[in-house]
């Protein structure tokens, strides 16, 4: 019972905390840069950036909580590049998931994230909810490839041996999931269940 407890604590843990770190890029502006946080994950988080260095001025106020919803990019900090000389700087980024009704809320984009299994969809001339799941994917959080199958008939020919009819025949998606093929996922929901399952 004794390890059973630390064993059941750390796979609490372990469920709650993120995939992905959240990850800092920088955006030259004229005579500016600006930093942006990057949440690849689905849950929001707060983070408080503190730039140090030489050769910028920044604000002078006490560095802020940000909130950073999940999966999108927002604005941290910009700070002003002294003319013709080279910033030299390092920063601090501070992470909570526990978030905080202070925390500043500012404009946040929505990203495309690197799905757990690369998803490949083939569409053929005959597919009725092509265009439809294709819509709601480039909506959706995954990046993603697509090809029309009469555009690219290279592909077309990779393809035909792992099917036993005609590929102009098949009504419905061709999906690649992982390096697997499937031809029964409808629409985006399903897509999105066939994603989860290992």
């Amino acid at each position: 019972m004794k390890l059973f407890l630390p064993l059941l604590l750390l796979l609490a843990l372990r469920s709650t905390a993120q995939e992905r770190p959240i990850q800092v890029v920088t955006e030259d502006i004229p005579n500016r840069l600006a930093f942006y946080a990057i949440n690849e994950n689905d849950e929001d988080v707060d983070v408080m950036l503190t730039v140090s260095g030489t050769n910028f001025r920044q604000s002078k106020g006490r560095p802020r909580l940000v909130r950073v919803p999940g999966v999108s990019k927002v604005h941290l900090k910009t700070i002003i590049l002294i003319r013709g000389k080279q910033p030299n700087y390092t920063y601090d980024l501070q992470v909570n998931d526990s978030l905080s009704r202070r925390a500043l809320r500012k404009e946040a984009k929505p990203i495309k994230v690197k799905p757990k299994k690369s998803i490949t969809l083939y569409i053929t001339n005959e597919c009725q909810g092509c265009d439809s799941i294709l819509v709601a994917m480039e909506r959706g959080k995954y990046k993603f490839n697509a090809h029309r199958l009469n555009e690219r008939p290279e592909l077309k020919d990779q393809l035909r041996s792992s099917f036993p009819t005609t590929l102009d025949s098949i009504s419905t998606p061709i999906f690649n999931l992982g390096g697997r093929l499937y031809t029964r996922i409808e629409d985006y929901d399903q897509l999105l269940e066939k994603l989860k399952q290992d």
